[in-house]
């Protein structure tokens, strides 16, 4: 390889860090502006999607970190892992509730998304 190569290269990841950290720092303005519960992150990451599903980004641009992103996420893990086994106590106090709150809410996930399917469909016979 040579060095030109590797100067575009690094430049492609830096361009693509550079539009995820853009994408995460407007989700966080817009979080804070609007004084909701909803992370920054997950406006950052409808920013992001919504630039390229336009095709105002290009997923090349955006490709490389994303991989890097993905490559090295089970360290990303690790902080939370940790924070979970500091905090047992308060979590197995809690179990029930978590449980109760997980099943409950993975059935109705499951029951709107059939109520709408079937509707989807119905629609589609007549």
């Amino acid at each position: 390889m040579d060095v030109v190569s590797i100067i575009q290269q690094l430049l492609r990841y830096i361009v693509s860090f550079a539009l995820i950290f853009v994408a995460l720092f407007l989700g966080k303005l817009i979080q804070a502006a609007l004084g909701v519960s909803i992370p920054g992150s997950i406006f950052g990451m409808l920013i992001l999607f919504t630039a390229m599903a336009s095709g105002l980004l290009s997923v090349k641009w955006v490709q490389p970190g994303a991989s890097a992103f993905i490559r090295y996420m089970i360290l990303l893990f690790v902080p939370i892992s940790v924070g979970l086994v500091n905090h047992l106590d308060l979590l197995a106090d809690n179990a029930l509730a978590i449980v109760a709150g997980v099943i409950g809410g993975s059935l109705l996930v499951l029951m709107t998304l059939s109520l709408l399917l079937q509707k989807i469909l119905t629609k589609g016979d007549k």
